[in-house]
């Protein structure tokens, strides 16, 4: 459908002709009767529906559109409940500064004979969640609000956007020189040069500096901006979780991920620093590290300045295009003679010789250590892998090296359980070619389980895995850290074999840990919708998240 056709019949068509504008190639949707209109513009238009099971899953496969592209992701919801149902991925896109927009449907707002039934205020509904919500009242206005939606959207810091589009606003005839607005091209900032010098300055002076890599800086010219950095600098670098892969870790620089906030190894190089250049975090991920007053300098480098924490205050700021002020710094200042990293170097030491520990332990239920090294070893270097939220994310972040960035999707922000499976199918359609592996608990599976058709449907090539402990395994293990009894987390699942065959899907199930590698490699290796339900002793995070750490560590 071209922008110069005859004029728009309807409120609708006008919205479908702004997003095409906008160069939107899907909608995740559930629609309901007040969408119909915009339905069926969206039937004659460029743009693939994509009918989802639930809006929660619509809302996520929108969110890691947005993620993964840094275009903005769009779905779609009737009002209501429909609505109410996209305000977790309103939270999860917002937090994890994922470009989204939703559209909901709304009863006609000009005369309507169903009293409230349904009626929520939606717009108010999203203002805490979104960096914009409006209800549509008059069909003209569409363009302006659509363009300005994914502007606010784009911008950044990146994040959800609202629009409400009533019945009878989809059904209005839009007047005939509606203008639609073309997409700015406007540039991200550059930081100043002064911050830029000053950062050089402090890289320069201090003896033990290190470099942190958080969310903002998974993306293409920022990872190739890093690599030029360590390089040119020789300093060492650990990740957030969500800053995963943006350099290579198999880097001999590379000092690990900081998945818990303190007590690990990596927290051994965290406490030794005196300067930590931290790149693209932000506070709204689980700290990685806790600053005191009087402790460590931090540089903070991101496109946005430092929401000032009680445990994150740093003291000198580079705001502007991360990669351009990466690329700067790698460029001008250089080695220094006066840094020492032996330490760090024996932290990593220290790291690398425990990720191996138990890697191949035959135990049957599985560890979480022989489930992530085998799962490493079926993923081709391009290989992604997403997680949902539960334990074995911890043991994801710290135990399994990224080779790439956005190779390991997960959520450290909202963090929220039922978003894995339909952010590994948002990425197996986004990558055909690619190896996708959605990696779930079976809490967080289940959740949105019912997505298996929908990935059938679209006739995906992905493998879910299901670390399967009958219960929900991480707030269990805080319940023990914490003294309580074991009580109240404890549930049944069903036969995750057949409850994939009956979605179309082929289940396989892991009896003996010598069977899961050889399992997901035929999975993997046959295309289709393939799931995986593998047992897993969580008994190792007491003993080494409770126990080892506490214990190694203080020794290094």
């Amino acid at each position: 459908m071209a922008n110069d056709q005859q004029p728009a019949r309807n409120g609708a068509e006008l919205f479908i002709r702004a997003l095409e504008n906008e160069g939107v190639k899907y909608i995740f949707a559930v629609p309901g009767e007040e969408n119909l209109a915009f339905l069926e513009a969206l039937r004659e238009s460029s743009i693939q529906l994509i009918l989802n099971r639930h809006e929660q899953a619509a809302g996520f496969m929108a969110a890691t559109y947005g993620r993964l592209t840094g275009q903005v992701g769009v779905c779609l919801s009737t009002l209501g409940p429909g609505a109410t149902n996209l305000v977790t991925a309103a939270a999860y896109a917002q937090l994890g500064a994922m470009p989204m927009m939703m559209i909901s449907g709304q009863k006609p707002i000009k005369s309507s004979k169903q009293g409230l039934f349904q009626i929520l205020d939606v717009v108010d509904l999203m203002r805490p969640l979104t960096k914009f919500t409006r209800q549509i009242s008059n069909a003209n206005t569409i363009p302006a609000k659509v363009r300005e939606a994914f502007r606010r959207a784009s911008e950044e810091r990146p994040g959800a956007v609202h629009l409400e589009l009533p019945e009878d606003i989809a059904d209005e005839t839009p007047d005939t020189d509606s203008h639609i607005f073309q997409p700015s091209d406007a540039r991200r900032p550059t930081a100043s040069r002064k911050s830029l010098e000053t950062a050089c300055e402090m890289m320069r002076d201090a003896k033990h500096p290190l470099i942190m890599i958080g969310a903002g800086a998974n993306r293409k010219r920022v990872s190739q901006a890093l690599i030029h950095l360590v390089n040119a600098t020789n300093i060492p670098f650990f990740t957030t979780q969500m800053g995963k892969g943006v350099v290579d870790e198999r880097h001999p620089r590379y000092l690990g991920n900081a998945a818990l906030s303190a007590g690990d190894f990596v927290h051994c190089a965290i406490e030794h620093a005196d300067l930590v250049i931290n790149v693209g975090h932000d506070v709204v991920e689980k700290p990685p590290f806790f600053m005191h007053p009087g402790g460590k300098k931090v540089i903070h480098i991101n496109f946005s300045g430092a929401d000032v924490d009680p445990v994150y205050f740093p003291q000198h700021e580079v705001v502007g295009d991360i990669a351009n002020s990466v690329e700067y710094l790698a460029e001008h200042c250089g080695q220094c003679d006066n840094h020492d990293f032996t330490r760090f170097m024996e932290v990593k030491s220290a790291v690398d010789a425990h990720m191996l520990e138990r890697a191949n332990d035959d135990r049957f239920p599985v560890i979480p250590q022989r489930i992530v090294h085998d799962v490493r070893g079926v993923m081709p270097d391009d290989g992604i892998i997403a997680l949902d939220n539960g334990m074995y994310k911890l043991w994801f972040a710290r135990n399994y090296p990224a080779y790439d960035n956005n190779t390991v999707l997960l959520d450290n922000a909202l963090a929220s359980m039922g978003a894995g499976l339909p952010s590994a199918m948002m990425a197996s359609m986004l990558y055909p070619d690619q190896k996708v592996m959605a990696i779930c608990g079976d809490g967080g599976f289940m959740m949105n389980s019912q997505e298996l058709e929908t990935a059938v449907r679209l006739g995906l090539n992905l493998v879910v895995l299901i670390i399967n402990d009958s219960a929900y395994g991480m707030i269990r293990w805080k319940q023990g850290q914490e003294g309580y009894p074991d009580f109240g987390l404890n549930y049944r699942n069903p036969d995750f074999v057949k409850y994939a065959e009956c979605y179309g899907a082929t289940g396989h199930r892991v009896t003996r840990a010598a069977d899961l590698k050889p399992i997901l490699d035929q999975a993997l290796a046959a295309g289709g919708v393939h799931l995986v339900d593998v047992p897993v002793d969580y008994s190792e995070n007491h003993r080494v998240f409770d126990k080892e750490l506490a214990e190694l560590t203080c020794k290094l």
